[in-house]
Parts: C-alpha cells; sequence; structure tokens
C-alpha cells in the first residue's frame, strides 16, 4: 500500500470515530444495519471543524514519526472535541488512561456513548482527553497559548489549528505578533495552520472570502511564510499537505541552526469545505461545505435519517480500517507515533516541570521593622530584589510578564539580572531590550501577557503576570475559562498538578488618583470571588513584609489562580517579621499595638493597604480624643476567609469568626472594593452589626486622600460611624467638632494647592 493510501486510510478512520461519536450507542462497526435503538436519545455534537482537525492531525502523524519530532497539538476551534477523541483513541492514549474504554469494539461502542452524554467526554477537547491543554470553549486563545508552551521549549513544536471564525477573536488577532518574541535557540516552534472551511455558526467567514494573493501578503506582512494547502480533491490535497509539512520541517531546522536577522516563520493556510466528507445534502438543502455542517447535520426530525447516517458512516469502509473485534488494522496501528511522541502523550500537556523552582529565603528580604508606621517603603519595589533572584536562580522555568508595566510597577530590580523580550531591531534610545531577554514586558496587551502564562503555567512552569488592577479586567474571561478548565483538570486522577497562576494587581484602584475614573476599578476581586474557593485566593497585603511572604507562598502553592492586590507608591510599613508571618498563617490578624481591650467595644477592621492606613489613622485620632475606649483592630490579609466554613472550606469556624469580630459589637470594616462583596460574604454570620466601607464609583482626577473622601473609606467617614456607638460625652463633641474642622480646612487646601495636608499624609500614630 502506498504512503498516501495508508495517510488516506487513518484519515478515514479517524473520521468515521469522529462522525460515529455524534450518533452512535450501540452497533459500533456497522456489523448490521442501523436501527433506531442504536442511536442515542438525544444528538448534540459538532461536526464542521472536525473533519479538518482530523486532516491536520493524521498529517502531523507523519511528519512527527518521519523526522522523530517533538510536538503537541492544540485545537483551537470551537466543538472539536471528537476529533481530539478520536485521535487520542487511535493512538492508544485514551485507553492506556481510561481501562474500561479498550481499543477494541466494546471499547469503541463505550467512547461513542460517552461522547456529549450526561456525565460523559465533553464536545471541546476537555481536560478528559489526553493531549489537550486547551480546550477551545471560548474563542481566541489558541495561539497565545500555543506561544507559551514554547517558552523556554526548544524542542517543543506546538501545531496549532485555529479556525478561520476564531481568527476573527481580538485576542487571536493579536497573537499573531507574539512569535516577533520568541528565541529559536532558547524557545521551540509554534506552526499556526488556519483552517478555512468558510463559515461560522451561520454567516461566512471574512479570511475564507480573501483570494490566496491577500492572505499571502497580509501573513507575509506579520513575518510568516504561508503556505496554501488547497486542492480539487482529497488525493490532491494529501499530496500537498504531504510535501509542504516536509518542507516545513526543513525550514523550521534551518531556522533553529542558522542565525537571521529576520525570521520568517513557516505557517499553514488549509482551505477544506465545512463539515468535508459528510452528508452533501439533507432534504435538498447543501451541507458540506455550507454553515449547516457546523453541528449535527442531520438529525432526527428527518424520516430518512437513519438510511442517510449509515450512508454515511460506511463511506469511510470501516471494515478496511477495523477488524472484526473492532482493533485497528496492523498497518494503521504502525503508522501513529509511539510513546511520548505521540501528541495525546507529550508531556508538556500534562504539566510536567522538569525543574523544581528554587526560591531565594523570603526572610532574608523583609524589613526589620519594629515600630509601626515608622519605616516608608515600596512594596512593589522591594517585592521585585525577591523577583529579581527567582529569576537569576531559575533561568529556563520562571518569568514575569506584564503589559509595558514592569518599571511603571515598580519592579526595578529584575533588569538588574534580565533584560526585555525584543527580536525586533533595538535602538540607541532603547533600554533594556535584549534578543536574550526573559521578561515578557514588551507586548501592550493584557490578554497576551496573561495567555502567555496560562500556556507557561498549563506545560509547568512558573510565572506571574503583574497588571494595573483596572486592567486586569481585560482579561476577566480568559481567567473564568481557565479556572473552568482546572476544575475539570483536578477531577481526572491522571492529570498532575501544576503551579498556580499567580496574578499581581497594582497600581490600585487608591493609587489612581492622578490617572483619573478610567483607572479606578477594584471589581476583579468579585470577579473571582464567583468561583469555586478550592481554585482561588484573593490576597491584599498591607505592606512590604507580607507582601513577599504571600508572594513565596503563591510561587509554592499548586492548581490555584493566585490574585494578589498591592501597593506601589512609597507607603508606611505596619508588620514586623513575626507579624507578617503570622498573618500569612492565619488569613487574618489582631494589630495589638493598636487595639485597648479583649472586650471591644467596638472592632475596626479593614482588608488592603489604603483601607489599613484610614483605619489605623481613625484609631488614633479615637483613642486620642477618648483614651479609654475599648477597641479591637484587626486586618485581612486573605478576604475569603472571612466566608463560612459551611460555605467554604478554607473559611472561619463560627467560633473562630466570633472570636475576632463578636457575636453583636459594631464592626467597621474598611475594605479596598465594593462594599456588596463584603456582604455577600457574611449574610450567615452571627453578627449583624457590620458597617462596611468600600469603593463607590466615586472617581475622577484628583488627590488620593480626595478619592478617599470621595468612596468614605477615609478615617473622618469611620469616626463618624463610631460616633454614632459613643454616649454623649463632652468627649463626643469634642471629636464631632474635631472631624468638622479637619474636614473643612482640608477641602479648603485642597482647592486651592491641589495637594493633600501633611498632616493628613503624615499622621502621627497614637499608639
Amino acid at each position: 500500500m502506498k504512503e498516501i493510501e495508508i495517510v488516506d486510510a487513518y484519515f478515514r478512520a479517524a473520521n468515521y470515530i469522529s462522525a460515529a461519536c455524534l450518533y452512535l450507542k450501540d452497533n459500533p462497526l456497522l456489523l448490521r444495519p442501523l436501527k433506531d435503538t442504536d442511536i442515542k436519545g438525544k444528538l448534540v455534537g459538532h461536526w464542521g471543524t472536525v473533519p479538518g482537525q482530523n486532516f491536520i492531525y493524521t498529517h502531523l502523524n507523519r511528519v512527527i514519526k518521519k523526522y522523530d519530532l517533538n510536538m503537541l497539538y492544540i485545537s483551537g476551534p470551537g466543538h472539536g472535541g471528537n476529533a481530539s477523541l478520536a485521535q487520542s483513541y487511535l493512538e492508544g492514549t485514551f485507553s492506556e488512561v481510561y481501562p474500561w474504554c479498550p481499543k477494541n469494539k466494546e471499547g469503541m461502542q463505550h467512547l461513542f456513548k460517552e461522547f456529549s452524554f450526561p456525565y460523559g467526554l465533553g464536545s471541546h477537547a476537555t481536560p478528559e482527553i489526553p493531549g489537550s491543554m486547551h480546550e477551545g470553549g471560548e474563542l481566541g486563545y489558541s495561539l497565545i497559548h500555543a506561544y507559551g508552551a514554547v517558552l523556554d521549549n526548544p524542542s517543543l513544536i506546538a501545531a496549532c489549528c485555529i479556525g478561520d471564525g476564531e481568527a476573527e477573536t481580538a485576542t487571536l488577532a493579536t497573537s499573531w505578533q507574539v512569535h516577533k518574541f520568541l528565541n529559536p535557540k532558547r524557545d521551540g516552534i509554534v506552526l499556526p495552520i488556519l483552517h478555512l472551511n468558510g463559515y461560522k455558526i451561520s454567516n461566512p467567514t471574512i479570511y475564507s472570502r480573501m483570494s490566496n494573493k491577500e492572505l499571502i501578503c497580509y501573513f507575509t506582512s506579520l513575518g510568516y511564510h504561508p503556505y496554501i494547502v488547497e486542492g480539487l480533491d482529497k488525493w490532491q490535497l494529501h499530496k500537498i499537505m504531504m510535501n509542504t509539512l516536509d518542507n516545513i520541517v526543513l525550514e523550521i531546522k534551518k531556522i533553529k541552526t542558522d542565525s537571521k536577522e529576520k525570521i520568517y516563520y513557516p505557517m499553514i493556510i488549509l482551505r477544506t469545505k465545512k463539515g468535508w466528507t459528510g452528508p452533501k445534502k439533507v432534504l435538498d438543502k447543501e451541507i458540506e461545505g455550507t454553515f449547516r455542517a457546523h453541528q449535527i447535520p442531520v438529525d432526527k426530525s428527518n424520516p430518512d435519517y437513519l438510511k442517510i447516517i449509515e450512508d454515511w458512516l460506511r463511506s469511510y469502509h470501516p471494515e478496511e480500517l477495523f477488524n472484526a473485534d473492532g482493533t485497528l488494522k496492523d498497518f494503521l496501528e504502525e503508522y501513529h507515533p509511539t510513546g511520548n511522541r505521540r501528541m495525546s502523550a507529550n508531556e508538556a500537556t500534562n504539566g510536567i516541570s522538569h525543574m523544581t523552582l528554587k526560591l531565594p529565603n523570603p526572610e532574608d528580604y523583609l524589613l526589620d521593622n519594629q515600630v509601626p508606621g515608622k519605616i516608608v517603603a515600596q512594596d512593589m519595589l522591594e517585592l521585585s530584589k525577591y523577583i529579581r533572584d527567582v529569576l537569576r536562580l531559575n533561568k529556563s522555568d520562571y518569568r514575569i510578564f506584564s503589559p509595558d508595566e514592569a518599571m511603571s510597577n515598580r519592579l526595578y530590580h529584575i533588569f538588574e539580572v534580565e533584560k526585555r523580550t525584543w527580536e525586533e531591531k533595538i535602538l540607541s534610545g532603547d533600554e533594556n531590550l535584549s534578543n536574550d531577554g526573559r521578561i515578557m514586558d514588551s507586548f501592550l496587551s493584557e490578554n497576551v501577557c496573561e495567555g502567555l502564562l496560562e500556556g507557561y503555567t498549563l506545560t509547568g512552569r512558573y510565572g506571574t503576570f503583574v497588571s494595573y488592577e483596572a486592567f486586569i479586567r481585560v482579561v476577566d474571561s480568559m481567567v473564568s475559562q481557565y479556572l473552568k478548565w482546572l476544575k475539570m483538570k483536578k477531577s481526572i486522577s491522571w492529570r498532575r498538578e501544576i503551579p498556580s497562576l499567580n496574578l499581581i494587581l497594582t497600581s490600585n484602584v487608591w493609587q489612581q488618583d492622578h490617572n483619573g475614573y478610567t483607572h479606578q476599578d477594584p471589581g476583579f476581586i468579585d470577579h473571582l470571588g464567583t468561583k469555586k474557593r478550592d481554585l482561588v485566593n484573593i490576597y491584599l497585603p498591607i505592606d512590604t513584609n507580607s507582601l513577599i511572604l504571600t508572594y513565596d507562598k503563591c510561587l509554592k502553592d499548586k492548581d490555584k489562580v493566585n490574585a494578589i492586590i498591592a501597593s506601589k507608591h512609597p507607603t508606611r510599613q505596619w508588620l514586623s517579621k513575626e507579624e507578617a508571618k503570622t498573618l500569612i498563617d492565619n488569613g487574618l490578624i489582631e494589630l495589638k499595638k493598636f487595639s485597648t481591650s479583649d472586650n471591644p467595644d467596638i472592632v475596626f477592621a479593614s482588608c488592603g493597604d489604603t483601607p489599613n492606613i484610614e483605619t489605623l489613622a481613625a484609631v488614633s485620632i479615637l483613642k486620642k480624643f477618648i483614651p479609654n475606649i475599648k477597641l479591637r483592630v484587626l486586618n485581612i490579609l486573605e478576604v475569603l476567609k472571612l466566608e463560612s466554613d459551611k460555605r467554604n472550606p478554607f473559611g472561619l469556624t463560627d467560633t473562630k469568626f466570633n472570636a475576632y469580630f463578636t457575636k453583636d459589637k459594631p464592626v467597621i470594616f474598611d475594605f479596598h472594593g465594593y462594599p456588596a462583596f463584603i456582604h455577600s460574604l457574611l449574610y450567615d454570620r452571627e453578627n449583624k452589626n457590620f458597617l462596611v466601607h468600600g469603593y463607590m464609583e466615586e472617581g475622577s482626577i484628583t488627590t488620593a486622600f480626595d478619592m478617599r473622601l470621595r468612596n468614605k473609606i477615609d478615617r473622618f467617614s469611620l469616626l463618624e460611624d463610631a460616633l454614632n456607638y459613643l454616649p454623649d460625652t463632652k468627649e463626643k463633641e469634642a471629636l464631632k467638632e474635631y472631624i468638622e474642622e479637619e474636614l473643612k480646612k482640608y477641602y479648603s487646601y485642597v482647592k486651592e494647592y491641589g495637594l493633600d495636608l501633611e498632616e493628613i499624609t503624615n499622621f502621627a500614630l497614637n499608639n
């Protein structure tokens, strides 16, 4: 048998399994005519993208085996799960991880029934499918995940199938530029395969209606060497694809060995019909090559559906492909790669890290802070010293990603050991750019930076995405999709742990007074707070010591999304080394140097760096006017700890919660974000006397303290709450007058000079 005939037979086998997954629950080899009882009760799934993906995967298998390539496959188009499923089954990987589904007739029947079936297998390339590391539910992230996977993986080729509908999404459109940040000596290669099948759900696609000349010009201008693969019939397509891939492998080898100033990376533009090899017409309506092939090409509403399905499935000639017992014919079994060379068994897709992250001792970077508020430091600047040394110790397993914000976010010290990744021209006025740089800070796209980190983390490496707090909202949906993947992954026994996805949100809402309302948004906390509690952590450190220890903890964490909201401006330092350790261990702490009683009349609590400052200022003023007042002062690092352990296994028990917050005393709570979020955590607690302050969507270009005043997280607003719980005394009246006079003085000053009063910014603590 000729090689091209074997390729076609394997292609037919994959298509048969993919199509049968849509319909069959019995009679998997069509050993008898189809009956209605052989068909699933509810037909769920998609077909349109599947045959094209099977074509790609089948041909990639040939060159993997021929050239001994280390390659993984990313399925970008939505709902192409039956293609990935069919391929992992044919390669045997699926049966290895799921012994209940052997490579025979019985296993095939199980496979068909479980696809798109309750408690079975989904219609995307889900975590349950071996070889998957990208689900393709929400479109647009496939190419950026591929680029993230090949960073620091010099032998890896990530073949990424991109649907022509998917190619229209914003993130994907931007991702075409990322190859300009790869170093072929240090990083692997991404092979984009743009699959033009003509249609989205019900509309034509833009790229498919472009001429080949337009496509070649467009992608050449982006820095690619495009190969067009199209043909009048499948035999011509097979031949062209075989020649194309042979040429591309040689081109990749040349890129990896030859040093060139400008590299044009190979890519494939594949034109096939949507729903190729499926029914051509149903009820006189064209199916193949139209949007109608997108989902189930023929359903039970058609009186002739059984005959159409049977004719379709038999057109692949399963008797030529499978033995009577359902095993694969020997010549096809010999076609696919073996062991870890199978794309469905590639180690990179299962989060294997070949290095253990080496971490410096975080205590070496802590400030010797004995007197609260005495030392002034920049938390992010101090953290950058720790990150610098993590970079120094880990040259191939750790990266920082930030959209042109590393310097803005005070990560100054990381540039002492690494430079920015940049493979284009470098001019004399540029700073910290290098072809060998490893800091991914030169791409102004939150989506790209976060997506690169996802691909990097999914393949078992460590990193952090650092962003302005307001603009991390750009990746809300990306993080949601990642968490859905993570949830499913954790339920699969053969899936390995991966490092946590670590996010630092700085330039935060209370430090954006100078940039205005658009830069003031703490809502990512709310977004992350809706997710599964075993998957997320939200940290709000109040100073350098708590930030460094929090970050160290996050780097040691597995299978989580960690969000750290941090300060970058010069600010007073509050915690000693020991206090910071206690805060990390417990998630919250009583600031005993500011508390006055174990049996308080009022509890003050803060969560966030700026709320902590205002809380301590309020407490200091209150103690000055009413020295005998009984107070407890708390700070919360892990905001989700406030939730009851009945709803959150990591939350505080009622006993512990009451020990901190009391059962019935007023709690004046100053929060970094939206007050409603705190209320959502506390609704079932015994103590109903929480007065929560937080961001109220009052923003402008103003001063830092005016921002606090506008949103009532300031010390005076907190004191006004406290006044409501104090008896009428001369001291109380004196405090009221003080607040009124201070506010008058402040407003007069800020309106005249545009600055905050020195006594506001540098208040004296009364301990």
